[in-house]
């Protein structure tokens, strides 16, 4: 019921490790004849540093040795002819393009670095959205109409309990068996009506059953707290990333637009 934001593709093209070039490459072995740079060595050596690992011997002659296995058993793939199947050509293609769209991205953002003035104004803007409440909800989401009726007619009878007919008739399997509760957030975070609905209600109240794409909903406002968002330069790198990958988004579209495609 939350909005999230999609940016698989960008996240996967992001993570793609930039190609180490040299000007005077060094082979770090020779495979039947065939040189493996020493600047691929080095590239795997810095990846698996990235990643926590120990940079030591022992480390860098397991990438070495793992190279030179990629090498034989590639000149051997070769060799039988397996680089011409038509399957396997695809993919080479597929993992050459991914290589090359990584390298766009990486020299997009580094090329079109966001501001701090937008950075800045971003920041603003989200301190706007979010307000400063946050709010504790349970709600009861059902299928229909006449079913969000029943559900509001049930919970105004004498002693009855919003998360005990959570329990019952929520479809909602995220929540249901904590009787609806959604924990804290702030309206933005959810999607509209429902949001809107969360702003009209007193700290105890029901709301009207309530509709959106996911169905009906009756929603309880159980708390609110102040909500004191953290300060720029916490946020700034998560801004920062949100705001590349909207800019690197619009620079793919734009090129879809350029490109002609039948």
């Amino acid at each position: 019921m939350h909005k999230f934001s999609r940016f698989a593709l960008l996240s996967a093209l992001l993570a793609v490790a930039a190609v180490v070039q040299a000007a005077d490459d060094k082979s770090a072995a020779l495979v039947n004849g065939v040189s493996i740079p020493q600047s691929r060595l080095d590239m795997r050596i810095k990846a698996a540093t990235q990643q926590g690992q120990p940079d030591s011997p022992e480390m860098r002659k397991a990438i070495r040795d793992d190279l030179v296995n990629l090498e034989v058993i590639s000149q051997a793939a070769v060799k039988n002819g397996l680089d011409k199947q038509p399957e396997i050509a695809q993919q080479l293609e597929l993992a050459r393009q991914s290589v090359l769209a990584g390298a766009f991205v990486q020299d997009y953002a580094k090329s079109h670095p966001i501001t701090d003035e937008v950075l800045k104004k971003e920041y603003e803007e989200l301190k706007t959205r979010v307000g400063n409440k946050e709010y504790k909800l349970s709600h009861i989401l059902v299928e229909s109409e006449e079913a969000a009726k029943k559900v509001a007619a049930e919970l105004k009878k004498k002693g009855s309990k919003f998360a005990k007919v959570a329990k019952t008739h929520t479809k909602d399997p995220g929540s249901k068996d904590n009787g609806g509760d959604l924990g804290w957030a702030v309206p933005s975070n959810f999607v509209q009506p429902f949001g809107e609905a969360v702003l009209t209600l007193n700290k105890g109240q029901v709301s009207a059953p309530v509709q959106t794409q996911y169905g009906w909903h009756i929603i309880k406002l159980e708390d609110t707290r102040e909500l004191k968002v953290p300060p720029f330069e916490e946020l700034k790198p998560n801004i920062e990333k949100r705001q590349q990958q909207q800019a690197i988004q619009k620079a793919i579209e734009e090129l879809r637009t350029k490109a002609k495609i039948e």
